[in-house]
C-alpha cells in the first residue's frame, strides 16, 4: 500500500490542511466562477488575474505584482535580475535554502547568477554573516520563515538592521516568502510592515493558501515589467492563468485570516509537547505555525511507526521524514492548519502519549 493510500484510510489526519479530492475543488471552483464572471485571462491579461496581482501589491506594500507559474521560476529570475542590476553576479542564500535544496542546480546550469552561502545551516543568517563575506555582492535571499530549520525567523530588531545595511550598502534583499503569510502572526506586525525594505518578495499561491499552483513576485515596476520578460524567455508564459488564481483567490482572505488561529494553536501545541519528551520541537519555542519533530528512532523505524499507527488507529502522524544529524535520530515537520485546529486537546494529548510509547519501545 502506498503513502497516499494509507494515508487517504485515515480518519485523523494531523499536518496540514484537509486535501480536498480534485472533484470537489473544482467544483468549488466552478461556482466560484460563475457567482464572480470570471473570464479567462489570455496570457495574464484579464480583470481577475490583473486584479488579483494588485490586491497583492496592495497588501503587501508594493508598486506592481506579478503571477508566474512556479516559484522556482520565480525565484531565479529574480535573483539573475538584481545581480545583473547591481552589477555583481553574487547572490547570497542560507545553506538550507530551496534553490540549494530542491531545485537541481538551476541557479548555475542556466547561469543565473553565483551562489554563496551565507550563515549557519541549522539557524537564520544574521547581519554579522552577512558583513563578513568579503565580496560585493548583487543579492541576498532571506527566506521568512525557513522552512527547512523547522520555520525559524530573525528576530524583529535582526530583520530591521539587515534591511538597513542592506539598503545603506546597495545590495538587493530579496525575500523567499513562500510561507509569507504564516510569519504576521508570529512577529504581530502586518504584511506590508513585515515586508518594508525588502526590494522584491516572492509569495506562494499554494503554500498555507491551498490552492493549485503558481507564485506572485512583487517589487518595483520596471522590475516586475522585467521578470515578466524573462518569464516569457523561459517557457512560463501560459496562455491561461485563471485556474490557478481562481483556485487561490476564492479562497485567500479566509486563509489569511486563520493564520492567527493556526499560531495560537501552535503556541498550544509546544506547551503540550513539554510532556512528550520523546517527541523534540525546532525551534524551542514556535516562531510560525510550522515546526519540525525530531524523534530518537531511526528514519526507517520512524516509518514503520507511522504506517502501524495509520492501520492501527487509523491517525496519520506526518508525511515525510529525513535523516537527523544524530545517528539512530529523524525529523518530520507539522504544519499547524485546519487537520489540527479541529483536534481537542485532550485527544491530542492521548494520540502523542501513544505515539510517544511506540518511540520508547525496543526496536524488534
Amino acid at each position: 500500500m502506498t503513502d497516499a493510500e494509507l494515508r487517504q484510510m485515515c480518519h485523523t489526519v494531523l499536518p496540514g490542511h484537509r486535501q480536498p479530492a480534485p472533484a470537489e475543488t473544482f467544483a468549488a471552483m466552478a461556482a466560484w466562477c460563475a457567482a464572480n464572471d470570471v473570464a479567462h485571462d489570455t496570457y495574464g491579461e484579464g480583470p481577475l488575474i490583473q486584479s488579483f496581482e494588485r490586491k497583492m501589491a496592495d497588501l503587501l506594500g508594493f508598486e506592481a505584482g506579478t503571477f508566474c507559474i512556479t516559484g522556482t521560476m520565480t525565484q531565479v529570475t529574480a535573483l539573475r535580475l538584481a545581480c545583473m542590476e547591481r552589477g555583481s553576479p553574487l547572490a547570497a542564500l542560507h545553506p538550507t535554502a530551496h534553490i540549494f535544496k530542491h531545485e537541481r542546480g538551476n541557479h548555475q546550469l542556466l547561469g543565473h547568477f553565483q551562489a554563496l552561502q551565507i550563515g549557519d545551516s541549522n539557524r537564520p543568517w544574521t547581519l554579522d554573516d552577512l558583513q563578513a563575506l568579503p565580496d560585493h555582492i548583487g543579492a541576498v535571499s532571506l527566506e521568512l520563515p525557513a522552512r527547512e530549520i523547522g520555520g525559524q525567523c530573525p528576530s524583529w530588531t535582526e530583520l530591521q538592521a539587515i534591511k538597513d545595511y542592506c539598503r545603506a550598502r546597495g545590495i538587493h534583499l530579496h525575500m523567499d516568502g513562500a510561507r509569507l503569510w504564516e510569519t504576521a502572526a508570529a512577529y504581530g506586525k502586518p504584511l506590508h510592515e513585515i515586508c518594508a525594505g525588502f526590494d522584491t518578495v516572492y509569495v506562494s499561491l499554494y503554500k498555507g493558501i491551498g490552492g493549485l499552483g503558481g507564485a506572485v513576485l512583487l517589487g518595483g515596476a520596471a522590475f516586475v515589467a522585467k521578470a515578466q520578460e524573462w518569464f516569457k524567455r523561459q517557457g512560463g508564459n501560459v496562455i491561461h492563468r485563471t485556474p490557478y488564481v481562481v483556485a487561490a483567490a476564492m479562497q485567500f482572505d479566509a486563509r489569511l485570516a486563520a493564520m492567527p488561529q493556526y499560531f495560537k494553536r501552535t503556541e498550544a501545541l509546544f506547551e503540550t509537547l513539554r510532556s512528550h519528551p520523546l517527541l523534540t520541537p525546532n525551534p524551542s519555542r514556535p516562531h510560525a505555525n510550522l515546526l519540525h519533530l525530531h524523534m530518537p528512532v531511526s528514519r526507517e523505524r520512524a516509518l514503520a511507526i507511522r504506517n502501524a499507527f495509520a492501520e492501527q488507529h487509523g491517525v496519520w502522524l506526518f508525511n515525510r521524514v529525513s535523516h537527523a544529524q544524530l545517528p539512530g535520530h529523524s525529523a518530520t515537520e507539522w504544519y499547524v492548519g485546519d487537520n489540527l485546529l479541529a483536534i481537542s486537546d485532550q485527544r491530542l494529548h492521548d494520540i502523542l502519549t501513544l505515539w510517544s510509547a511506540e518511540l520508547a519501545a525496543p526496536d524488534q
